[in-house]
């Protein structure tokens, strides 16, 4: 199987014009749907680039890789030293590495990465039942 570089690329695209609508319109979502959007959101965008950069990768490989990635960079963030510190406080350092760490956040990961493991099924389904 492999995935065409066009679609990840739109729905790397896509993804994240969502992840920063949410935090530009939050005030106007629901508190539970802000707790875990934007990680979700971050998630999925990093299902979406895996599978952009490794479009030969199976589906259940791409799942596992993306969420060791996102569980990562989590736990990245018990790591207090200065240089990452000084990282994270860059707004686009902040969007990659996040800034505290939270279990919460792995939940929302897995629904993320669920999520794009989900859509990537139905997407597939759909093309190879057009054949």
């Amino acid at each position: 199987m492999k995935r065409s570089k066009i679609t990840y690329l739109l729905l790397i695209i896509t993804t994240i014009i969502i992840g920063l609508a949410s935090r530009y319109y939050a005030e106007y979502l629901p508190d539970f749907i802000n707790l875990g959007l934007g990680d979700a959101l971050w998630a999925l965008m990093m299902y979406w680039m895996i599978g952009f950069i490794f479009p030969r990768i199976s589906p259940v490989k791409l799942t596992i890789l993306s969420l060791c990635i996102c569980f990562l960079v989590e736990f990245s963030q018990l790591l207090q030293a200065d240089w990452i510190i000084a990282i994270r406080n860059n707004t686009f350092g902040a969007l990659i590495l996040g800034k505290g760490f939270l279990w919460s956040d792995l939940i929302a990961y897995t629904l993320g990465v669920g999520t794009g493991m989900t859509i990537e099924k139905y997407l597939l389904l759909a093309r190879v039942s057009s054949r």
